[in-house]
């Protein structure tokens, strides 16, 4: 493998079409496409200040990197993608990828990442400002993930997520196969038209949460104060092991709570017979 090191680049394609490339302490200036079509990179301790620096890559490793403001959209259309304890400040990272691990790793502009993604896996990641974080992206598994950004996973299939804290509204909106485990998820209207999500041992803040979901499980959750108006017109079972301020309109299945502050059936319920609310481990109330 061809070592460049205490190197500077800058312009286009300095680097193009390169393979078997280890980089130490490279500096790539303004300029695009630094490593287009490349295959078998290693870069450490490198700072990254131009766009498109990794398009239509394959097998690059990148660790202890600075992925600048000036560097968005670094890397798309890529194949077996590894970053370790490295910072992104750029926004619109990782576009249509397949294979994709990263870990102690923060995005500090996190907005449009991992779009159309295939087969990733974060450990101990931080994203800010992560509007459309993995839309559309499918086969992720994640585990130690704090995340600041609203309309997350939107369309997203096969997640499972462990050790998160989520502040995004709008999290999980017509997502496909979802388990979440051990994390809080704060933020209203999580979970609309979702199928097959399921949240163990979370604890759920906002109002309006878990609507149109069908198929919906929650094990040994908590719901926080300003989740009202839960499970409209969703298919469930829950388990919530404190207080629900509300619940409207179920569609069918079991609620189980400590107590409902407020059970709303009104003249839009569209199957009043099928849901069944459980509270301190008697029955309340059938609907």
């Amino acid at each position: 493998m061809k070592l460049i090191k205490d190197r500077f680049y800058e312009g286009e394609r300095p680097l193009y079409a390169s393979n078997n490339l280890r980089l130490d302490k490279v500096k790539f200036y303004p300029g695009e496409s630094a490593l287009k079509e490349s295959s078998n990179i290693e870069a450490a301790n490198c700072t990254f200040m131009g766009k498109y620096p990794f398009w239509h890559n394959q097998n690059v490793q990148i660790e202890n990197c600075d992925f600048t403001a000036y560097s968005r959209a670094a890397i798309w259309y890529s194949k077996n993608i590894r970053m370790i304890n490295s910072l992104v400040e750029a926004p619109k990272m990782f576009r249509d990828m397949e294979g994709l691990y990263l870990k102690d790793v923060k995005l500090s502009d996190a907005a449009e990442t991992c779009w159309n993604c295939r087969d990733i896996e974060l450990y101990d990641v931080e994203a800010r400002k992560g509007d459309y974080i993995f839309m559309h992206s499918r086969n992720i598994i994640i585990d130690g993930f704090h995340l600041q950004g609203n309309y997350s996973f939107q369309d997203a299939k096969n997640v499972e997520i462990r050790n998160a804290i989520m502040d995004s509204k709008d999290a999980f909106w017509n997502t496909e196969n979802v388990t979440v485990h051990d994390s809080v998820i704060r933020g209203e209207f999580l979970g609309w038209h979702s199928k097959n999500l399921r949240l163990v041992n979370c604890k759920i803040g906002g109002t309006q949460p878990l609507c149109y979901a069908t198929d919906l499980v929650l094990e040994n959750c908590e719901f926080m104060d300003n989740c009202d108006l839960a499970f409209e017109f969703s298919t469930v079972d829950a388990e919530v092991k404190n207080h629900i301020v509300s619940v409207k309109n179920p569609l069918e299945g079991i609620i189980r709570a400590q107590s409902i502050g407020q059970i709303i059936i009104d003249e839009n319920s569209r199957n009043t017979e099928a849901c069944q609310i459980l509270v301190e481990d008697k029955v309340r109330q059938s609907i």
